[in-house]
């Protein structure tokens, strides 16, 4: 049976694409928009009662005198240095640690069940003990914000690296390559991908337990500050400190974001 000219020349339509997900930075302002307004009309009608909610502009205006008076800059920097010291140490730790684990076989022999063990504990349940241990000023908060990044970054990095595939390093060792231009030409570029994925996780970790740790024996940070708004009963300014940690997440995860763009531009 033969076709007509014009379906044998009509165009195939290419159905291989597969999903191919895009981020929509103005979807995602409107959203948050609406969410925002929202909420300040259910607030400005009466509908949702201020003493529990306050409406966005009440915790606006906290935030306002909060940066007029300096206190906002104080308790961030605070935060701030805490968080950077204790994730980068973490992360250090955590990425040494997964690279060994996924490369030799004695670490990942010894490393694997000690890790899981570990990774399974609490790690606000051992701040008492890090109290003990290093004291109650900045080391104990430093130190279980280092140790509770490290773990979920060993696994991560454990993972992307026993992922990479053997046959581009049975290549680069065809080619007399050393181990380390191995490591840090193959393995390394090659988990990349799933060591900044697991960034964005001991991220989020490292605010909690910055929260956590400054709410005990602290009087400066944003934990300390949403504490003692909270034992006050100021709702508007617990919120106003809530509205600080998102803020802090955002602009980390837009940071891990453009470490992406940047460094994985080859894919």
């Amino acid at each position: 049976m033969t076709l007509p000219l014009e379906s044998a020349r009509r165009p195939v339509t290419f159905r291989g694409g597969g999903f191919a997900p895009r981020r929509l930075p103005a979807v995602s302002i409107a959203a948050l928009c609406l969410l925002v307004l929202a909420w300040q009309a259910l607030s400005s009608l009466g509908w949702v009662d201020a003493v529990f909610l306050p409406s966005p502009w009440a915790i606006l205006q906290v935030l306002w005198n909060l940066l007029a008076s300096g206190a906002l800059w104080n308790h961030m920097a605070v935060s701030l240095t805490r968080l950077a010291v204790g994730w980068t140490a973490g992360t250090v730790t955590g990425v040494l640690v997964g690279v060994a684990l996924g490369l030799y076989s004695t670490a990942r022999s010894i490393g694997v069940p000690l890790v899981s063990a570990l990774i399974t504990i609490p790690k606000v349940a051992l701040l008492p003990l890090f109290i003990v241990w290093f004291g109650i000023g900045e080391g104990s908060k430093i130190m279980i914000i280092s140790f509770g990044v490290c773990f979920p970054t060993i696994i991560s990095t454990y993972g992307a690296v026993d992922n990479v595939s053997k046959s581009l390093i049975r290549m680069a060792q065809s080619f007399e390559v050393s181990s380390a231009g191995i490591v840090r030409k193959v393995v390394l570029p090659a988990a990349l991908p799933g060591i900044l994925s697991g960034f964005r996780v001991s991220v989020s970790i490292g605010i909690i337990l910055l929260v956590t740790a400054e709410m005990i024996g602290s009087n400066e940070g944003i934990g300390a500050f949403i504490l003692a708004a909270g034992n006050l009963y100021q709702v508007d300014r617990l919120l106003a400190g809530v509205v600080l940690l998102c803020g802090l997440g955002l602009t980390l995860s837009s940071v891990i974001t453009w470490a992406e763009k940047r460094w994985l531009d080859w894919r």
